[in-house]
């Protein structure tokens, strides 16, 4: 069935229309995203999936989940696994159950076979060092391999011994035939297979040979019938090989299109390098909150929402491009801010005792769950004679007038509580605050006040005798630089920050303890919270997912 053509949003989406207002493939729209299971998904891969998945839905159309397990010596099948998982958490379902290139080996097999008959591909014996100095360069032609004019026959029956494990690794390849004076290097005699003898995680010893990136991706897409291959920008010069190979073997013409990369401030996104991080005990793994994986930011809290409208309002061009952190952070707190309960907890506690609050009485008060939600409802507070509040809540000697917080002979309002007067504190040999003393009014509770005090500050505490402990890890970027990798001349690893995790003991209202693995929370006054995965009823772990404020300017 035809697709109703829309108005296009971007240059990808000019295309489709032209190719619906022509009739092309009957008006179907068939995209796919093909990740290499050889580790985590990132947040360079969540834009390729929102464009794929999107472009398709947006024009009726369908996408595929296709592995491109090709290299045996780096693919795992929890790879494949985490990247499923990750595509459904962001939003996504793909058409069918997930293909593999892996799927298809059999028919790149006899796809090969029939470039050799043709005369356009050959058998190589020349090592890796040979054949890349038969390249030449840019504005110099490469040298024809000393085996290229091998005839089909002799190469169909090196080509079959290959597959038959006669061979040893490295010793023999299958180049196509193209020019070794192409001005596009990768056309210069590609090689399309290697000999690799070790066990794939699917096919296990099926296969010792392998077909190369630029063969099996093109020609799986060509089997899928996908008819708009979408892929990032250093692919481009891939493409003329890619349409190259489509016109030789007379297969499905799939179009391959280009856009940019998105790359974010104080993120890498080579999983070589993320591994390395592991590797060299800097992270926890490949879900650390610190990691730009989409695993470590689901783990730190950010919302499937809030990448899905980064990657979408970050649009769609031609030119790579350098995304702000305060974008993504504002991104994830817009959706936080709307969604997340307000709780409180005390990151730095002091304790503050009511001097003129009967010792012996708890009561429970009243506060909203989400101001931004009213639907959330109310809960109750246990508040008595003792509480914790911030220590950079209370000044000795306030600085200025407009000091609205804790100080001697200040009122300030409690939230969802009562107004107290600070009357002073108690402190030990070295200074240090160890007790803030105060007295309340006793008709000063919120929503029943009747005492006529005006207080211009409102300060979060925590009720003592109920207090959880709650470990909170508090994150900064892992870099110290927003773009380590643009470095000529220095290393990634020297941008590490020292203070990228700080852990510390916070006291929470009780409820905390209860909070359930992925729960996001807003902490009043201090930045949105998100349980996390080793926290338990015992031990409540809480990562800070983002604050409160922004320096994002729109």
């Amino acid at each position: 069935m035809a697709s109703e053509v829309k108005e296009a949003d971007n240059f990808i989406e000019e295309i489709i229309v032209e190719d619906l207002a022509q009739g092309k493939h009957g008006g179907r729209i068939h995209t796919r995203f093909p990740p290499e299971p050889n580790g985590y998904l990132h947040i360079g891969h969540a834009k390729a999936i929102v464009i794929n998945f999107e472009t398709a839905k947006k024009f009726g159309g369908t996408t595929n989940l296709r592995m491109d397990d090709t290299n045996p010596s780096t693919e795992e099948t929890q790879f494949v696994d985490n990247i499923e998982h990750d595509i459904r958490w962001l939003g996504y379902d793909w058409e069918g159950s997930t293909r593999y290139a892996s799927d298809y080996f059999e028919e790149l097999y006899e796809l090969a076979l029939r470039l050799i008959d043709k005369g356009l591909a050959f058998v190589d014996d020349s090592s890796a060092a040979e054949i890349e100095a038969q390249k030449g360069d840019i504005g110099v032609p490469g040298t024809n391999s000393p085996y290229r004019d091998r005839i089909p026959e002799e190469n169909r029956t090196f080509f079959e011994g290959m597959k038959g494990g006669e061979f040893a690794d490295g010793s023999r390849v299958l180049r196509a035939k193209i020019d070794m004076a192409h001005p596009n290097l990768l056309l210069r005699d590609p090689v399309l297979y290697r000999i690799k003898h070790e066990a794939h995680h699917r096919t296990g010893d099926t296969w010792c040979i392998y077909p190369l990136y630029d063969f099996a991706h093109g020609q799986s897409d060509s089997i899928e019938e996908i008819t708009h291959s979408l892929c990032s920008l250093e692919f481009r010069h891939h493409r003329d090989l890619y349409n190259w190979l489509i016109e030789a073997l007379e297969i499905f013409p799939s179009r391959q299109i280009e856009f940019a990369r998105m790359n974010v401030d104080y993120f890498i996104t080579s999983k070589r390098k993320l591994k390395l991080l592991i590797e060299e005990g800097v992270v926890t793994g490949w879900d650390d909150p610190r990691m730009s994986t989409l695993a470590g930011l689901r783990r730190k809290g950010y919302p499937a929402e809030a990448i899905r409208n980064f990657c979408t309002d970050t649009g769609v061009t031609r030119r790579d491009n350098q995304q702000t952190l305060d974008l993504l952070e504002f991104k994830v707190r817009e959706v936080m801010n709307r969604d997340a309960d307000r709780y409180m907890a005390v990151l730095d506690p002091v304790k503050l005792v009511i001097t003129n609050y009967p010792a012996d009485r708890t009561e429970q008060l009243d506060t909203e769950n989400n101001p931004e939600d009213e639907s959330q409802g109310t809960r109750q507070l246990p508040f008595s004679r003792e509480l914790y509040v911030e220590r950079d809540d209370y000044r000795k000697e306030p600085q200025n007038r407009k000091y609205y917080r804790l100080a001697p002979d200040k009122d300030v309002r409690l939230k969802s509580a009562y107004i107290i007067h600070c009357d002073g504190h108690e402190e030990d040999a070295a200074g240090n605050v160890t007790q803030i003393n105060c007295t309340y009014y006793p008709d000063s509770r919120s929503g029943e006040d009747t005492s006529g005090v005006k207080a211009k500050g409102t300060l979060h505490w925590v009720n003592a005798p109920t207090a959880v402990d709650l470990e909170v890890r508090m994150y900064e970027p892992l870099f110290t630089d927003p773009t380590p990798m643009d470095h000529v001349e220095r290393d990634f690893m020297e941008f590490i920050n020292s203070n990228s995790l700080r852990v510390i003991t916070a006291k929470g209202e009780p409820a905390l303890a209860e909070a359930g693995v992925g729960e996001s929370f807003q902490f009043l006054r201090q930045g949105y919270f998100t349980v996390d995965t080793d926290s338990t009823p015992e031990r409540p772990v809480f990562n800070l997912t983002v604050g409160l404020k922004s320096s994002y300017k729109g």
